[in-house]
């Protein structure tokens, strides 16, 4: 007899998705990181079109996660901790509105969670500026093409992972070697 995982969602954007999806696999209740698109007008896009900026669309990620192990909140500390939610429509080098920071909520639970996060974030001085995450009800995910699943994983060696991604991932496991 086998039993069901339980498993919840979040959707995020805060920059290339290849940043974020290195991050969140490495943390201890994530099930699976899927790299995507959200936010936008057109259905089902491609990487191509959404690198225009003209779709609406920002690089997401969906985590699937263990509630049992990881909560939402955990997931939220997270994703201010991996990018700067203080800059609208960039982060570091890649500009434009596909990079923005967003939270996906795809229940009331998750916009009032996120809501209360953003506050806490913002009242803790740990930012020098205000917050410019966009809080946006998920209306659709679509997950990016196959050759942007696992990419740090497949391409440590590719400039953009040794100098963007790496410090990062390089970063998290500090902390998460110290919470252990």
């Amino acid at each position: 007899m086998s039993s069901k995982l339980d498993t919840a969602y979040a959707v995020l954007a805060g920059g290339c998705f290849w940043c974020l999806e290195a991050l969140f696999e490495r943390i201890p209740g994530v099930v699976s990181v899927v790299s995507g698109y959200s936010g936008g007008e057109i259905e089902d896009p491609t990487y191509e079109q959404v690198c225009t900026g003209d779709t609406g669309h920002a690089e997401a990620v969906r985590i699937e996660f263990d509630p049992n192990r990881i909560s939402y909140n955990e997931i939220l500390s997270y994703f201010w901790k991996s990018h700067d939610p203080t800059t609208r429509n960039r982060q570091g080098a890649d500009v434009g509105t596909q990079y923005r920071s967003v939270i996906f909520y795809s229940d009331e639970e998750q916009r009032e969670q996120a809501g209360v996060s953003m506050d806490e974030i913002e009242r803790s001085g740990m930012l020098r500026r205000k917050i410019v995450t966009e809080l946006v009800p998920l209306e659709k995910f679509y997950p990016a093409e196959e050759y942007h699943q696992h990419y740090f994983e497949r391409n440590p060696g590719a400039g953009y992972c040794r100098i963007v991604i790496r410090p990062k991932v390089d970063k998290i496991e500090v902390e998460l070697r110290q919470k252990s």
